[in-house]
């Protein structure tokens, strides 16, 4: 719910002034207009993959597990050696590509956007807690962030996956758990100040109850925030996925991640250096894409950047 008018405490009928409008009130259709060619660069670099994932059944040209011991290293279009069939090449067990590339992405991707939406959802609601409920609350909470912020998450992540069996959903789960603590923090900050605002106080003089409060007050207000922090964090998971597939913790065979293809070609680096390079600028590119994005988002879902400037 956004922040709404309020009348003065003295009886008066006198309107405070309202403050900034919520997330959900907010003109997109005049922020597309004003996005700049980074967001637009970041929007295609980011919904390109996505595209590509949600159809991956219907753009893969072969079965990304197919072995062809016969077409094995083919190389990509317009080198020497290219057979038609194979746009991208084939890897060392001659497993198409391309293919391989589409399905990798649907799973990169997924353990993104789910490890993220883990994250937040614990996030958020320890921020709103600590911020909005009393002292030992907040106290007992964060210092239990504060814990988890002193042990190295890389070190916390390799413990808990070599208690656990690697793959796709249990990366998931340890990525989810171990990234929340950033949520939690940055949330409780906003609602330390959000709470003392006059519209808070309103509620809180008309008997609305803590939880209600929460839902429809300051979550919808923490909204900005949250959303250009779990956009950044996709592009970290997907970083961090990459790094603990190469190390083989990560994804497990048959699936295919592209951290794990970097793996599978890091040994051909001199002879077939496409089925290490393709998935790492399709990493790149895909980060990269997420960063600019997240950075038009922080612009236009801040109002104090945006009367900056």
């Amino acid at each position: 719910m956004a922040e709404s008018t309020t009348m003065s405490a003295s009886g008066t009928g006198s309107v405070e002034p309202a403050p900034a409008k919520s997330f959900s009130q907010r003109s997109w259709r005049s922020k597309l207009r004003r996005v700049p060619l980074s967001g637009w660069i970041g929007l295609v670099l980011v919904g390109v993959p996505a595209v590509v994932a949600i159809f991956a059944p219907l753009l893969m040209p072969h079965s990304p597990t197919e072995i062809d011991p016969t077409r094995a290293l083919l190389p990509p279009i317009g080198m020497e050696g290219y057979q038609p069939g194979h746009l991208l090449g084939t890897d060392n067990l001659g497993r198409d590509l391309l293919s391989r590339l589409i399905e990798g992405a649907r799973i990169s991707l997924l353990i993104g956007v789910l490890s993220v939406v883990l994250a937040g959802s614990i996030g958020l609601t320890v921020g709103l807690a600590a911020g909005y409920y009393s002292k030992w609350i907040d106290a007992l909470l964060m210092r239990f962030v504060d814990a988890l912020l002193a042990i190295p998450s890389i070190l916390l992540i390799l413990v808990i996956l070599g208690v656990l069996d690697p793959g796709m959903w249990t990366l998931i789960f340890v990525l989810g758990i171990t990234n929340w603590v950033i949520y939690a923090r940055q949330i409780r900050a906003e609602v330390l100040e959000l709470r003392e605002r006059q519209f808070i106080r309103a509620a809180q003089n008309f008997g609305v109850s803590g939880p209600t409060i929460l839902l429809r007050h300051l979550t919808p207000n923490v909204m900005p925030s949250f959303i250009v922090l779990s956009t950044l964090s996709v592009a970290t998971v997907i970083v961090t996925e990459s790094g603990l597939s190469f190390l083989g913790l990560g994804v497990q065979p048959p699936d295919i991640s592209w951290g794990l293809m970097l793996t599978t070609g890091r040994d051909y680096l001199a002879t077939a250096w496409w089925i290490s390079t393709l998935p790492g600028l399709a990493i790149t590119f895909t980060v990269l894409g997420i960063l600019l994005l997240g950075d038009w988002l922080r612009d236009a879902l801040d109002p104090r950047l945006a009367v900056g400037r």
